[in-house]
């Protein structure tokens, strides 16, 4: 099937959940095809690889997916328009700093370590609540979102993982509704819950996602 194919069946199987469309690897004419297919949004992992495509990439919402690397943030703030693979209150902090800088408030989720995992980045499920109140206090931050990447098991067997994100999603979201200090001083506006790949995604709707993140299934195996 061509990308526009796949694209099409994607989205038809999505219904409400968004679309990430992952372009790891994948050159400007591709992403555009998918782009012109209905993708709206588009991820990407490395700030080097997007900064050499990125000015042949047609208008949409950029995401950062990766692992954020301090002396990358500048570039990650200049060029994305949500980051949603902050996993320290360091980087958040230098988000927030870089952001600053150009008049911007920086869209962020925080990603959570939900199969606690010692060799993934990510905050502890015991630590994300926490991290939320600190973090919504950064005048150039703004947290709209929670990003995870359960264990690398089958479909099935990440269920669980994925269930159990979208209880701690609901049980943060309605904490910081109820909670008065966050909503007077807070930046925090949480609507989404990323989590689900190809090889997954469809038990991450299942289990409650708003957003996933596809690459494979749309543009096929690739060599990395």
């Amino acid at each position: 099937m061509t990308v526009n194919e796949n694209i099409k069946k994607v989205l038809k199987e999505l219904g409400k959940t968004k679309l990430v469309c992952v372009t790891k690897t994948v050159d400007p004419p591709r992403i555009n095809e998918a782009i012109q297919a209905g993708a709206t949004i588009i991820g990407e992992n490395r700030i080097q690889e997007f900064e050499d495509k990125c000015d042949h990439i047609l208008p949409c919402e950029k995401h950062f997916i990766g692992h954020l690397q301090t002396n990358k943030v500048r570039q990650a703030v200049d060029h994305f328009d949500v980051i949603q693979s902050v996993d320290s209150a360091k980087i958040a902090e230098e988000i927030d700093k870089r952001a600053g800088d150009i008049g911007k408030i920086q869209d962020v989720f925080l990603q959570v370590n939900i199969g606690e995992e010692p060799q993934k980045f990510g905050f502890g499920v015991d630590e994300i609540e926490q991290a939320i109140t600190e973090i919504s206090l950064l005048g150039n931050v703004r947290i709209t979102g929670l990003m995870c990447i359960p264990p690398y098991v089958s479909p099935e067997e990440a269920r669980p993982y994925f269930r159990r994100m979208k209880i701690l999603f609901d049980r943060i979201k309605q904490d910081s509704i109820q909670n008065d200090n966050i909503m007077q001083n807070g930046n925090i506006d949480l609507l989404e819950l990323s989590m689900g790949m190809s090889g997954d995604y469809r038990i991450a709707i299942e289990e409650g996602a708003t957003m996933v993140r596809i690459g494979s299934a749309i543009f096929g195996d690739r060599e990395y």
